[in-house]
């Protein structure tokens, strides 16, 4: 097993191919890479958090379609951009508002919190083990024959993507297919993940203050029940 990349040396490495801007020249992604994270469940301050973001999930549903949410119809678009069909494939930000509704999964303390924080702020965030990641992280569109490491039927299977779509990869192969619509398992969180990155995806109308507190909020309620948590943060955007 190789040795987990330090977060520092992990945003550092990172890129967005041109051929994705070319694509959308307002995307922009925020990084945040952290150790020293401390596990566990769920507790009473990530229960909150959720029942915070399904409250505002629920304002701004009260009149208005998901679809038709500034940041979810702009990811929508993206997605039409590289020939994926939003309605089958939903951006992680639109699966998440909808699902709000019911009430957002409780995974575990640290995937609560970043899934909450999506919501609350309107971005589709990331979160990523560390400890399987080989490499920095890349966005680029996908040559087809790149390996992704998923379940299907309950089997673990390696997956391709379509060529032109828009991939996150890293050294060994895809980490996130369809931009931010469905993760690997290779580098998938844990009830034990000690090491992340997250990833924080912006088209306009977004703007980069918003990006960056969306970042703060997150790193915010970490350091909650994390308190030696170092941080590394990159924000990638057009050079």
């Amino acid at each position: 097993m190789a040795d987990t990349p330090l977060p520092r040396d992990v945003v550092d490495g990172a890129g967005v191919d041109p051929a994705v801007l070319a694509l959308r020249p307002d995307y922009r992604a925020l990084l945040v890479a952290v150790d020293g994270v401390v596990p566990g469940p769920g507790d009473a301050g990530s229960e909150a958090l959720l029942r915070e973001a399904e409250a505002a999930a629920g304002r701004l549903l009260a009149g208005t379609a998901v679809d038709r949410l500034p940041h979810v119809a702009a990811w929508r678009e993206a997605y039409r951009a590289f020939g994926a069909k939003p309605q089958r494939t939903r951006n992680s930000l639109e699966a998440l508002t909808r699902r709000a509704g019911t009430g957002l999964p409780r995974v575990n303390r640290l995937t609560d919190v970043y899934n909450a924080v999506s919501v609350l702020h309107q971005v589709p965030l990331g979160g990523e083990d560390l400890s399987g990641y080989r490499g920095s992280p890349r966005l680029l569109r996908a040559a087809g024959d790149e390996p992704f490491d998923t379940v299907a039927g309950g089997e673990v299977v390696v997956e391709h993507p379509d060529p032109g779509e828009v991939v996150w990869c890293d050294d060994a192969g895809v980490t996130c297919r369809r931009w931010n619509w469905r993760q690997g398992r290779r580098t998938q969180l844990t009830p034990g993940t000690t090491t992340a990155l997250f990833i924080l995806d912006a088209l306009a109308p977004l703007t980069d203050g918003a990006l960056t507190a969306a970042a703060d909020d997150l790193v915010a309620h970490l350091r909650r029940f994390s308190p030696e948590l170092q941080v590394a943060t990159r924000l990638l955007d057009r050079p």
